[in-house]
């Protein structure tokens, strides 16, 4: 079975590819907007906080990653479970 769903790169986007380093042939923006963010330090990604407390992904490709999306559905009933994300 074929998992087209799980893909979707827009390289028409201007922002394209959103992340620096990023191999423009492999990056999946089904997850423009990552849903692991609300996890805090428990998202699994590659981040680091910014001096005023913000979280910064921007050196994180774990939900562009075309392997991980299932990995991310699983953690579904974390990020509904999660509370609210405060910013400073």
């Amino acid at each position: 079975m074929s998992k087209n769903y799980s893909y979707f790169s827009h390289k028409d986007c201007e922002y394209f590819p959103c992340h620096k380093g990023a191999d423009p042939d492999n990056f999946n923006c089904l997850f423009c907007y990552c849903p692991l963010y609300v996890l805090g330090e428990g998202c699994g990604g590659q981040f680091t906080y910014l001096p005023n407390g913000v979280k910064d992904c921007s050196l994180c490709l774990y939900p562009h990653r075309r392997e991980n999306y299932d990995k991310i559905i699983k953690r579904c009933g974390e990020i509904s479970a999660a509370p609210p994300v405060s910013h400073k």
